[in-house]
């Protein structure tokens, strides 16, 4: 039955009274109503604990452990906020993120400890999981019963980092409504149902997680199963052991779980479903083919202002279609692009003109990053939502993803889009995995360069960028630098702020195609140390 409450508090009190099992964790297994009764407690903690004239804001620096999901189940019933911290972030970024979305209280473990010593957070109460001082702040509140009546859809409950590759990260800001509303629409989508249990792999200081496997969980009065870090290896095992049926994905997860080897019994698992973002379509087959399980690429921007869902009928390669106010719009004119154009292969021949920006025109939930005016202005503009990412449209309305705009190219005057050139090289019978972005060059504005995870051999590659008829005479790779394994973020994206900043200054192989020679000529570029021209060995 579809649930009709407009809090994540309303969802969190949901489960007080269910006895049947709804969180597990490694050994340990929590009934709903046991889940419920942690966060009540938790939520009475807060109660005495925030200043009375503060912003009501928890950090969470936690792996994905149960007291992540308690803590998020307290502050709905608290009226409180959680703000993820990244463990991957060091120093002065870690104290940063921490003071700048002001949080009274630092929730974190034994294991993270060290990321906070010599870190100067004034006014930061620090409480450290499965302590005995811990235990005891919790004992005077063991018989709270969870209240819902504090909290109303407005309430912020998240703050949530958005990606820093262009700067400091913004805290993007999502109230219960919005949550809540996203996870009873994700849940009526999928048929997600109270026997379900998702499988929550991807990191809980992101928003992928809560939002799109946490939340419709909750509003179907479904289990959870967590894992304190993804991995590849243990992927299967643990959803075996606690017949997971859902589960969401970011980046290369789809990626390192076909890298594992392969077994007969790989199709011998509960799971019917994945959702998540840039798995690709000849991996998102390839998934199917091996595990039997479907995934679903979909699309919503980390702060709400625009949203794709997939649909029957959705054409390979397109995330979904255009609902009412969506449009690609030319970010330099603010006209709509032109409509893609095929060839019989269903590659794209009119990128540079009909790839733009992602806008919606219509209303739009988007609730603005934590004092950020700036960040918002750039969303925001004349009432329409830029969302930042690159995408183009065909004949039929159907939405196709190219990128982000900080990952657009310009070569030569013209634009291209780092995800089309991705798609091709992909086809690359060696890589792994492609990453493309611009490094500088004084004369042509950008080059092309690529990073590719795999095997790479410079005749069969040379060969390979001949015969491809969709790659313009602009978007062949100058430089080629060959990795082992391509630099992934904590969620497991392509790290790609880290490759552009290397740029040519780095210690793998890169080879290189000199300006003036044959297109195909490739060959091992030596970085000058004191200088970025590269010279053939």
């Amino acid at each position: 039955m579809e649930s009709t409450r407009g809090t994540v508090a309303e969802l969190v009190a949901a489960g007080w009274g269910d006895h049947r099992p709804g969180l597990w964790f490694e050994d340990r297994a929590l009934t709903h109503h046991e889940v419920t009764a942690g966060a009540a407690a938790r939520a009475a903690l807060l109660a005495e604990l925030l200043p009375p004239a503060a912003e009501p804001h928890v950090g969470v620096l936690l792996d994905n452990t149960p007291e992540f999901p308690l803590w998020l189940s307290a502050a709905a019933l608290a009226g409180a906020a959680i703000a993820g911290i990244n463990p991957t972030r060091r120093g002065s970024e870690l104290a940063r993120d921490i003071l700048h979305t002001e949080c009274r209280i630092l929730v974190t473990e034994r294991t993270h400890l060290p990321l906070l010593t010599g870190l100067d957070l004034p006014g930061v109460r620090l409480l450290t999981t499965g302590t005995e001082a811990y235990d005891a702040l919790l004992a005077p509140y063991a018989d709270a019963r969870p209240d819902a009546s504090r909290s109303t859809p407005a309430d912020r409950l998240l703050l949530y980092f958005t990606s820093g590759s262009t700067g400091a990260p913004k805290a993007a800001l999502c109230s219960q409504g919005r949550l809540a509303a996203a996870g009873r629409s994700l849940a009526k989508q999928f048929a997600v149902v109270a026997d379900d249990v998702h499988y929550v792999c991807m990191p809980m200081f992101h928003g992928n997680a809560v939002i799109a496997d946490w939340a419709p969980a909750l509003a179907a009065g479904a289990g959870v199963a967590l894992r304190r870090r993804f991995s590849a290896s243990g992927f299967l095992t643990d959803v075996r052991r606690f017949r997971a049926t859902y589960f969401t994905y970011v980046g290369r997860a789809v990626q390192y779980l076909l890298a594992t080897e392969e077994r007969p019994d790989d199709r011998d698992h509960p799971l019917r479903l994945g959702f998540g973002t840039e798995a690709g379509g000849v991996d998102a087959a390839a998934f199917e083919r091996r595990f039997g399980v479907r995934l679903v690429e979909g699309y919503g921007s980390s702060e709400g202002g625009a949203a794709i869902q997939w649909t029957p009928g959705t054409p390979a390669g397109a995330v979904g279609p255009a609902a009412p106010g969506l449009a690609v719009l030319d970010p330099e004119t603010g006209e709509e692009c032109p409509r893609a154009v095929f060839d019989g292969a269903g590659r794209l021949l009119n990128g540079d003109e009909a790839i733009g920006e992602l806008v919606n025109r219509g209303p739009n939930p988007f609730e603005g990053y934590w004092r950020h005016p700036e960040a918002d202005a750039e969303r925001l503009r004349d009432g329409r939502y830029w969302t930042g990412d690159l995408f183009y449209r065909d004949d039929d309305g159907f939405l196709y993803f190219a990128g982000r705009t900080d990952d657009r190219l310009r070569v030569d005057s013209e634009n291209l889009a780092a995800a089309m050139i991705e798609n091709i090289l992909a086809r690359y019978e060696g890589a792994d995995t492609v990453a493309v972005y611009a490094v500088p060059d004084p004369v042509t504005g950008d080059q092309v360069m690529a990073t590719i995870a795999g095997r790479f051999d410079p005749v069969a590659f040379t060969a390979f960028l001949r015969a491809q008829p969709d790659l313009g005479t602009k978007m062949a790779p100058r430089f080629v630098r060959v990795v082992r394994r391509i630099p992934v973020t904590a969620t497991n994206k392509i790290h790609r702020a880290r490759l552009r900043k290397e740029g040519l200054r780095c210690t793998d192989p890169v080879w290189w195609r000199p300006p003036g020679e044959e297109r195909t000529r490739l060959a091992i570029v030596i970085v000058r140390r004191q200088g970025l021209e590269p010279r053939t060995r």
